[in-house]
């Protein structure tokens, strides 16, 4: 299976007239999946969980949207068989894993999935994001790359840019340091400069402006360490590009 990077939007993506469309598109294009291994930006757990293998309520970490949004049901099998090989894989590697069962999908998950897989039929297992570091994370991809012959389609999903607070100081438009930072994410992903990614917050053009936290760019490096284990960093391409209030939605596929 390819492994991918998404920007996963937020809960009115469905109302986007275009967004949809293309991650319909994108998921149409792929290999149909024996399951969906996803690390969303939206779950900071140490150390590193797995969620639900049944299928249970959804995780509406969200505040403030009209009530439809809360209204969306996502009933995406579980995916037991898929855990019990990452907790073997993980834990043989001297890695902690814990079980959350009642730990449903959240909107970094369900949003993209919904438009990708809609009749929710492919399993779906999410996994924690249990650090920030880019090179921990990496590591990960890499440990988890086996499971792309096993027909596992594996996503960090996240955002290429993300700061709503100085979003909320604009009015309207692309501001200068999210369109400098996806170009320049976008040249050093094309180059496969690791060195540089993995140190995004000092050498990107307004890197901290860009992800004043870094949980929806790191996101990007359990992708990648898939892709690297795999030889296939020179197959990387963006499938979505441009921008959504602002923020960048590039998107990426290795394989």
């Amino acid at each position: 299976m390819p492994t991918l990077f998404l920007s996963h939007g937020a809960p009115p993506l469905a109302d986007d007239p275009w967004w949809p469309g293309q991650l319909a598109a994108w998921s149409a294009g792929l290999p149909r999946p024996e399951a969906v291994l996803i690390v969303s930006a939206h779950w900071e757990e140490a150390p590193l969980a797995l969620g639900a293998t049944t299928t249970v309520p959804l995780v509406y970490d969200f505040w403030g949207f009209p009530s439809h949004y809360y209204q969306v049901r996502y009933p995406a099998p579980g995916a037991p068989a898929l855990a019990e090989r990452v907790r073997a894989m993980l834990r043989s590697t001297g890695t902690p894993v814990v079980d959350l069962p009642d730990r449903g999908l959240d909107h970094g998950a369900y949003v993209p999935l919904v438009e990708m897989y809609p009749d929710a039929d492919v399993p779906v297992l999410q996994l924690s994001l249990p650090t920030l570091d880019p090179a921990r994370l990496l590591a990960l991809g890499r440990r988890l790359a086996p499971l792309r012959e096993e027909g596992v389609l594996i996503i960090g999903s996240g955002f290429f840019t993300h700061n709503l607070a100085a979003l909320r100081e604009k009015n309207g438009g692309t501001p200068a340091w999210s369109a400098e930072f996806d170009d320049w994410g976008r040249r050093a992903l094309e180059a496969q400069d690791l060195d540089a990614l993995l140190d995004f917050t000092r050498k990107a053009p307004a890197g901290r402006l860009a992800h004043p936290r870094t949980e929806h760019f790191v996101p990007l490096f359990v992708t990648l360490g898939a892709a690297e284990a795999q030889g296939q960093l020179d197959s990387g391409r963006s499938v979505i590009d441009g921008f959504c209030m602002g923020l960048a939605k590039r998107s990426v596929q290795y394989g």
